[in-house]
């Protein structure tokens, strides 16, 4: 049997994680034995009685910083729990954007240790030392690292097979390749009972019953909208599949 994932967190605010990845798909997916994870208080290895983590910034200038020693030290101690080796991830707003092409190589990886900076940033050098990959949820600043750091292990989670309750979910979501090209394309539109709601009719080749027709449908649909919605996507090239 296959290990499960392993992911790490470390983080400043370890109360916030376990009512949200303890729900939903996360939820059952450690459940079922699919993957694992730890949150530690980066506090816990700072030096002083006062368990202080942060420090005002050299040069002067509004916040605080976090400080290289309790970060590093949380680091070498948690990566000692287990001899797989981590792919150290820092979530900041000046890493590499996430994509779903970046969630499917992280996924792959048999243990994921996420660093939850917060303050006004991580001292420059333990980020040096550390070497994380670092990524970016979006061109906007959070108060911290920890939801981008939930957002990250919801996203990574559903992808590993048995996660999800149809093998094919992953496969049919926004951004997975299903182009004529191997094009990245926006999801298409999806309905339900009742077929009329509020005047509004569910379209009739969806009850029509002719499986090819649907599927061609759906494809000309998510055309459609990643060429309103996302035409950038139509020009990227779709570069290596995930195995």
């Amino acid at each position: 049997m296959t290990a499960p994932l392993r992911i790490d967190i470390l983080t400043l605010f370890p109360e916030m994680f376990e009512p949200v990845l303890s729900a939903s798909i996360p939820g059952r997916a450690r459940q079922a034995g699919l993957v694992e994870w730890t949150v530690t208080d980066i506090r816990r290895y700072a030096d002083n009685k006062h368990q202080r983590v942060d420090d005002r910034p050299f040069g002067g200038g509004p916040g605080m910083v976090m400080s290289c020693q309790p970060l590093w030290d949380a680091v070498q101690s948690v990566e000692a729990l287990d001899p797989r080796p981590a792919t150290r991830v820092l979530l900041t707003p000046q890493g590499e954007r996430l994509t779903q092409p970046l969630v499917e190589r992280l996924a792959r990886a048999p243990r994921l240790l996420l660093i939850a900076g917060h303050y006004e940033g991580i001292d420059e050098r333990v980020i040096e030392r550390l070497a994380p990959m670092e990524v970016s949820i979006g061109d906007f600043v959070a108060s911290g690292g920890e939801i981008p750091a939930m957002l990250l292990t919801d996203a990574v989670v559903r992808l590993i097979p048995g996660a999800l309750g149809h093998e094919e979910s992953a496969a049919q979501d926004s951004f997975s390749p299903r182009g004529p090209r191997g094009q990245r394309l926006l999801d298409c539109p999806h309905y339900t009972r009742p077929r009329t709601w509020e005047g509004r009719e569910a379209p009739d080749i969806l009850t029509s019953g002719d499986h090819a027709k649907v599927a061609r449908w759906r494809l000309e649909q998510m055309l459609e909208r990643t060429r309103t919605r996302r035409p950038d996507l139509l020009h990227e090239s779709p570069g290596p599949q995930s195995p």
